[in-house]
């Protein structure tokens, strides 16, 4: 039955994984009108929705940023996804609806599958129990084995990426899928995926394959009985190392061993570093048929309390959500708050007609309407008075044209030589969900990414192709820029670069020179001697603008030893490790605004 009123509507959208839909989002997606907002990103945003045809079926659709959607590059990268997706045909991953692109919208629908992703589960309800895990072992070996008979790799395996239901267990979010007879989606040297959950191979070499995906696997699968990813928490290069050439935590596995010493060997064997000696996903499904067989178990066993609980309460929400018609899908959505002020003359154009559907108000016997209109009106009286004796001192108090020039021209907002907004430094998401979608500086989404060049490198979690979307521009505070070194790009003809001088009346310090004027790379990726390209620009911009020679050659591209000994300049003077590498500590050093 549909919700009876707005109140039971976003309770049914709460309980189905959804929060209500703003008075922003589309009142349709090609074939679906939204009915809530499952998530959103750095690439866009994933709604519940359903079929506008009033068919039964929830689906969720991803929706990506028009700024993405109008790139070719990226809409191919978004078409491969579609493609590797619809390869896989197994009750073990949702099933793909349709893409198209309609009116700037770029989407993609899947089924909705009403469950929780594995880090969801164990972090609101608990680590599995031991039959749990072994229901995990064979159903995610069955999605493997699908996978791998589609010729098609995952390479990002993680407990957000696997859904539990009272279905079963699903893998989803082919964002990096790639398949085996497609070229690859990255650039060479680039690594893509959660390094927490990533293999050795892919962290050292770039090589991905099925063998991987049973090594991200078998992480989860961990992460499920202990609460904990085998080699540590987090995205951070000391991470990758151990991933890339430690084993395994000690006491994590001596806490898997406690709860089922077979379970404990089979996932051992799956975290070697060799590949080749990896079960394949047909020994997980018949390790798992034998372990329930002798526990007494089949695969149809039932979730631990209250997981069991909250899956059935968000099937029975879908089953409500199911039923709203298509014209009461309007209750679902947030209410539009209505302008300060009445009227066009302030500036607010009326909404569409799809936003003013609104209850219709009741009576006012009382005369309460009245007495709030007199209220609003003495409230704007007095905010007039104050405004206009904040004006008067602001007059009387002002520093002269020659004192805020030179402050209004570096306070000018920074853009890419592509026009976009520079953005600042991103941050990287501890959890084991990944919680945030994030890219890399070829890649367009998903999360912290990972360079290598003859060595485990840092995580990076940039939101978009070197230039995020989300994040603050940081604020700088107001001094002296340092004398250019003659190569011109010290942004002067000679002498010392001028910043505005603070007084008692400034509000917004000026921006270094180093951060409004080197916008040529936004991300954190390493860099250090024998790189090339725009983040060693953006290194050596930095740096001379800081009052640092980076060599005769100037602002040229290269990292070289000129460079690589103003690094070490700058991370002495900092306080920092001093080895002239340029990583995420050091990235952050060259942003600050001192």
């Amino acid at each position: 039955m549909p919700p009876s009123s707005p109140a039971a509507g976003e309770d049914a959208l709460k309980q189905a994984g959804a929060s209500p839909l703003r008075s922003t989002d589309p009142p349709v997606i090609g074939p679906y009108v939204p009915l809530g907002l499952l998530g959103s990103g750095g690439m866009g945003h994933v709604y519940l929705a359903r079929p506008a045809d009033n068919t039964p079926g929830l689906a969720a659709v991803k929706v990506i940023r028009p700024e993405y959607a109008e790139d070719p590059r990226f809409r191919r990268r978004f078409e491969r996804e579609a493609a590797v997706h619809s390869r896989v045909h197994t009750p073990r991953t949702p099933q793909l609806l349709g893409t198209g692109f309609d009116d700037s919208l770029l989407w993609m629908a899947t089924q909705y599958l009403p469950g929780l992703n594995l880090a969801e589960a164990v972090r609101e309800c608990g680590k599995l129990e031991r039959a749990g895990v072994w229901r995990l072992v064979a159903e995610l070996g069955q999605a493997l084995s699908a996978l791998a008979a589609a010729d098609v790799v995952h390479r990002d395996l993680k407990p957000s990426n696997v859904i539990l239901s009272l279905q079963g267990v699903h893998v989803i979010d082919f964002g990096i899928a790639q398949a085996a007879d497609s070229s690859a989606i990255t650039s060479t040297g680039s690594r893509v995926g959660t390094p927490a959950f990533m293999a050795p191979e892919y962290l050292r070499e770039g090589r991905c394959d099925t063998a991987s995906d049973v090594f991200s696997l078998a992480g989860s699968l961990i992460y499920a009985a202990t609460g904990h990813a085998p080699f540590g928490d987090g995205t951070g290069v000391d991470v990758m190392h151990r991933v890339a050439f430690e084993e395994p935590k000690q006491d994590i596995m001596a806490e898997l061993g406690a709860v089922d010493p077979a379970l404990a060997a089979l996932l051992s064997a799956c975290l070697a570093k060799d590949p080749v000696g990896r079960p394949v996903p047909r020994q997980l499904i018949e390790a798992a048929t034998a372990a329930g067989h002798s526990h007494g178990h089949g695969h149809a066993v039932t979730w631990h309390e209250p997981l069991g609980a909250r899956l059935l309460a968000r099937r029975q929400a879908c089953d409500v959500l199911e039923h709203v018609a298509v014209h009461e899908t309007v209750q679902l959505r947030t209410p539009i708050q209505p302008p300060a002020f009445p009227g066009p003359a302030f500036g607010s154009p009326a909404p569409p007609a799809w936003q003013q559907a609104t209850p219709a108000q009741a009576p006012d016997p009382e005369g309460d309407g009245s007495r709030k209109k007199r209220k609003a009106y003495l409230a704007v009286v007095a905010g007039l008075a104050v405004c206009a004796v904040a004006a008067g001192a602001f007059f009387l108090t002002r520093p002269s044209a020659d004192e805020t020039a030179p402050a209004a021209a570096a306070a000018v907002g920074s853009t890419a030589p592509d026009g976009t907004p520079a953005s600042s430094l991103p941050s990287s998401s501890a959890s084991p969900s990944g919680e945030k979608a994030k890219g890399t500086e070829k890649e367009t989404d998903k999360e912290p990414s990972v360079r290598e060049s003859g060595r485990t490198a840092s995580a990076s979690s940039d939101t978009a192709s070197g230039g995020g979307t989300g994040g603050t521009q940081p604020t700088a505070t107001a001094e002296a820029s340092p004398t250019s070194d003659g190569d011109g790009s010290g942004g002067g003809s000679g002498g010392t670069a001028l910043t505005a001088t603070p007084t008692k009346t400034a509000t917004t310090p000026a921006t270094p020179p180093w951060i409004s004027q080197c916008t040529y790379y936004s991300g954190t990726e390493l860099t250090d001697y024998g790189d090339k390209g725009q983040r060693v620009v953006q290194v050596q911009c930095m740096l001379t603008k800081r009052g640092y020679s980076v060599g005769s050659a100037g602002v040229d591209g290269d990292f070289g030893r000129a460079t690589e000994s103003a690094v070490k300049q700058f991370q002495s003077s900092k306080g920092l490790e001093v080895d002239g590498q340029v990583g995420p500590d050091t990235w952050a050093a060259l942003r600050s605004s001192t």
